[in-house]
């Protein structure tokens, strides 16, 4: 993990001088014990301070961060026979979007979701995680088969945004992502989403139609990212954590929103510091929520997702108290 966020630097700066004096220890023989013990304690409380007070553009960096889980990662963790299926029967494949057949515990699901790219070479093969219309195509095909031969849907949710590309725009961007939102309304099988970094605007939304909506707890989900709102709004586009603050995208806000359903608590420094228990937490959520929505027959599980989307939201008068913040679940 050699990305390093400026909130995180003194607890770095403090981790450094541990390892330095366990270097010493090492080499001279030395009993420094007490000082690391010490500098360690001060390193770990001063980790929780500052993790616990995390303003919306700092967990908006955490979001982001290039060593988070993607959506393969979580593939990797969580499902069993897992077979990628390309194309959108259209003559593209886009790799910003995966999807496969697999097993979730033991049963035949299927998973659809954004993946992002670990250095500069995979991240020209995503796009950055930002697809074109035939990446959503793809998505929708999958999901009907998905729907076909009864098998719930998984979504990861992960992107700056859809591509904006002229070419993008000449293939039916709009069309596509639109399509998959009306098309999502009806499927007649279990869908449920997990925003697990970014879920920006359309992009997110046209994977995000599902019967519950979880979200990581240091993702974000919005109609537009801080920097695209601050060029818009005060021509500057350094006013992010101005408009990040605005915008109401943390997990927290959003499940007072009711946005989303859950919200999936994160070990101390973000997801990428343990991927393991991560994908634990998520995959306990899916199992939980999953088992609930297989009792329901078809006819209620559009009800419910119908139900769902038009219970979204809550207004706010001038004078009214700020929202409650829900505690996340445990990681």
């Amino acid at each position: 993990m050699d990305t390093v966020l400026e909130f995180e630097r003194p607890i770095i700066e403090l981790n450094k001088r541990v390892e330095a004096l366990r270097e010493i220890e090492r080499e001279t023989g030395a009993d420094l014990s007490a000082s690391i013990e010490q500098l360690s304690l001060h390193a770990g409380l001063l980790q929780r301070e500052i993790f616990a007070q995390l303003t919306p553009w700092q967990r908006t960096q955490l979001g982001r961060h290039p060593s988070r889980p993607y959506t393969l990662d979580y593939v990797e963790r969580l499902f069993t026979d897992w077979t990628e299926l390309h194309g959108d029967r259209a003559g593209h494949d886009d790799q910003a979007i995966v999807s496969g057949l697999c097993r979730f515990e033991g049963r035949p699901v299927v998973v659809i979701g954004h993946q992002k790219g670990r250095n500069t070479r995979e991240n020209i093969k995503r796009n950055f995680g930002m697809p074109r219309p035939d990446g959503y195509r793809k998505a929708l095909r999958v999901m009907k088969l998905a729907e076909r031969y009864g098998r719930p849907i998984i979504t990861f949710i992960d992107t700056p945004g859809a591509y904006p590309g002229v070419d993008a725009e000449e293939r039916g961007q709009a069309e596509a992502i639109a399509r998959n939102i009306m098309e999502m309304s009806t499927l007649r099988v279990p869908v449920i989403a997990v925003v697990i970094g970014e879920g920006g605007s359309g992009g997110a939304l046209a994977l995000g139609v599902g019967n519950r909506v979880l979200m990581l707890e240091n993702s974000t989900y919005s109609v537009i990212s801080p920097e695209g709102c601050a060029a818009i709004l005060w021509r500057d586009r350094a006013e992010a954590p101005r408009a990040a603050e605005a915008l109401r995208i943390t997990a927290t806000d959003c499940l007072a929103l009711k946005v989303v359903d859950e919200v999936i608590g994160e070990p101390i420094g973000g997801a990428h510091r343990d991927p393991t228990a991560i994908a634990a937490a998520v995959g306990e959520a899916l199992g939980r929520h999953l088992g609930a929505l297989r009792e329901l027959s078809v006819e209620a599980l559009l009800d419910d997702r119908y139900r769902r989307f038009r219970a979204l939201g809550a207004v706010l008068e001038p004078s009214a108290r700020a929202l409650p913040t829900p505690e996340p679940s445990a990681p």
